[in-house]
């Protein structure tokens, strides 16, 4: 069952070192990720899984010690899930930004409560599909916990990366209400038609949230919320 859930933005200026000068800007919202990261931690669960968009159309899952890079935003910072190296001998597969960012976050926090493992979701899943992962991911073990990554709308203002759309604003406060509120009906129905016009790239973990807390009963609370970019970013913790 579900124990607990953090939900935290994943863009890759979160991570100072790529943030440079423009770090003090996220520094509440990385203040934010801690708290609801100590969350996680303080619900004891067997088994945390990372949930965050991908490029790739389904789902795509990423072992514990997966990597991941920043290289490609000019830093040489390199991360991996959970830490430690890959538990598998396959060849590695890097992880997507969003897993990464997760990955940076758990250990700046120095995450080391239960094994750790990743799940990259596309942005065109369907509600149905992102459901159906999160009720898997919670039959697969007797306390699990979630860390979900992803933004809110890009179009907040003029300068957003999907210039400004006067739908933005109220999109975004409702999936601020749902997640202060833990409200797993209205995550479920976001519109995803919606949410890809607005550059969403949370539409679909928050959806395999909703699926994960499926009669669970928990409780949330909004940690953080604001668009310093014109993107919006959200921190909730529920328990």
């Amino acid at each position: 069952m579900l124990v607990a859930a953090a939900v935290c933005p994943c863009p890759p200026l979160l991570v100072p070192e790529v943030a440079a000068g423009a770090a003090p800007e996220l520094a509440a919202a990385r203040a934010a990720c801690t708290d609801a990261l100590g969350v996680l931690a303080a619900s004891r669960p067997d088994l945390l899984v990372v949930v965050g968009p991908a490029e790739q159309s389904g789902r795509g899952s990423y072992p514990q010690g997966a990597p991941g890079s920043f290289r490609g935003f000019g830093v040489d910072l390199d991360v991996r899930l959970g830490g430690g190296a890959s538990l598998v001998a396959a060849p590695e597969r890097p992880l997507p930004p969003s897993l990464a960012v997760a990955a940076w976050l758990l250990e700046r926090t120095g995450w080391s409560d239960a094994p750790v493992e990743g799940l990259g979701v596309g942005e065109p899943l369907e509600a149905e599909r992102c459901v159906w992962a999160g009720a898997g991911i919670v039959a697969r073990a007797d306390r699990v916990a979630l860390l979900v990554m992803g933004d809110a709308s890009a179009c907040r203002t003029l300068k957003a990366p999907g210039y400004l759309d006067e739908r933005a604003a109220g999109f975004d406060a409702e999936v601020a209400r749902a997640l202060g509120a833990a409200d797993v009906a209205a995550l479920k129905a976001l519109d995803a038609e919606l949410a890809y016009e607005l550059k969403v790239s949370g539409r679909a973990p928050w959806q395999v949230l909703a699926g994960a807390a499926e009669g669970a009963d928990l409780g949330g609370a909004l940690l953080y919320e604001d668009a310093p970019y014109g993107v919006g970013y959200m921190v909730a913790a529920w328990s």
